[in-house]
């Protein structure tokens, strides 16, 4: 296989793959699941799973095996008489093969 061919069997790395993961949550719920091969990522709301899947392969170089989603609503909040709302909110928990690690404390 020329060097070609494989560049272009591989995603290319662009803007629009990190704007699918906006960042890693950290959170004790979140590592615990570490001890199952699992990290979870804040994504956009219109986010897909397989784009997420896309995503994270390409951007960390790693085989994902599932990817789960979940959409937390925003709520009204009164403080001091004033309403407010909070944005709602979506994760993906990302499932890798056995084996695969992303180091989320470092960063992208």
């Amino acid at each position: 296989m020329t060097a070609a061919k494989k560049e272009k069997k591989e995603a290319k790395v662009t803007e629009a793959l990190y704007q699918a993961i906006r960042s890693p949550i950290i959170t004790e719920k979140a590592t615990m699941g570490s001890q199952y091969n699992q990290i979870t990522f804040r994504v956009p709301l219109d986010a897909r799973k397989a784009e997420i899947r896309a995503a994270i392969e390409a951007v960390f170089k790693v085989k994902v095996v599932k990817v789960n989603t979940s959409i937390q609503l925003g709520k009204t909040k009164i403080f001091k008489g004033r309403k407010a709302f909070r944005s709602d909110r979506k994760k993906a928990i990302v499932t890798l093969a056995e084996g695969q690690t992303i180091d989320v404390a470092t960063g992208i």
